[in-house]
């Protein structure tokens, strides 16, 4: 999708010579800043997409074991068809991020950094500023190799940081209520349907968003701790950046 060209009619007022396809690219700020406008850190880089996920001059070279980013929803459904596959529902990734520790608040234990060791590939620092290099696993914000961090307990790898991922099901602000039964909810609960809830208070959005999980290596305690398996945030499905990516299960 970061590939296709733009429609001027999407975005009345723009530039149609600055409308060139692109995507979403992180850029550490020089110094502190307030933390209420993702506008400070991010900017659309024209030229950016998988092939070349920080824009135009980068690519693929070297990450040949990192996780694919800059694929939007769309992006991801279809490589998981392609490969006969499909994406896990937020239900599904969950129970496999949790790798058995179903009461621990991280798919490792309670502590963020036991004993001070890093469990996965996340912001240490002051973010969005400054960033504390982990030797040559983490020598700076971005994506690691599979494999950089231990697995959890059903061995998977990066299901906390990393990528952010994309899952089948549409986002709502609140799960729906277990279905009335004096026995359980939902084994696989899904949300196959946009919710109206997102468009009460709000200018219906062009395209729907879809729940992504485990949070990313932008994720820092001072910002953003959603690599935590209950984290969810809502995603338009149109959006494509350096920090999010999928994993495919099989059916």
């Amino acid at each position: 999708m970061a590939e296709r060209p733009l429609d001027p009619a999407d975005f009345p007022g723009a530039d149609p010579d600055g409308l060139a396809p692109g995507a979403l690219v992180f850029r550490m700020t020089s110094g502190p800043v307030d933390l209420d406008d993702w506008r400070r850190w991010w900017s659309y880089a024209p030229g950016a997409s998988w092939r070349h996920p920080d824009g135009r001059g980068s690519g693929s070279n070297g990450r040949e074991r990192h996780p694919v980013t800059q694929v939007a929803y769309e992006d991801a459904l279809a490589y998981a068809a392609w490969a006969g596959k499909v994406l896990p529902t937020e239900a599904q990734w969950e129970f496999a991020a949790r790798g058995g520790l179903d009461s621990a608040v991280f798919a490792w234990g309670d502590d963020f950094a036991p004993k001070g060791r890093r469990m996965a590939n996340t912001w240490h620092g002051r973010f969005p500023w400054e960033y504390v290099p982990a030797g040559k696993t983490n020598p700076g914000p971005g994506t690691t190799p599979v494999g950089a961090y231990a697995p959890n307990g059903y061995g998977l790898y990066d299901i906390a940081g990393n990528v952010w991922e994309w899952t089948a099901d549409h986002y709502t602000t609140r799960h729906r209520d277990p279905a009335p039964s004096t026995c359980c909810a939902p084994r696989n609960p899904r949300v196959d349907v946009a919710p109206p809830d997102l468009a009460a208070s709000a200018a219906p959005e062009r395209f729907p968003r879809r729940v992504i999980k485990g949070g990313s290596h932008l994720c820092a305690p001072n910002y953003c701790l959603r690599c935590r398996p209950a984290a969810r945030q809502g995603q338009s499905e149109d959006t494509a950046t350096c920090h999010l990516g999928f994993r495919c299960l099989i059916p």
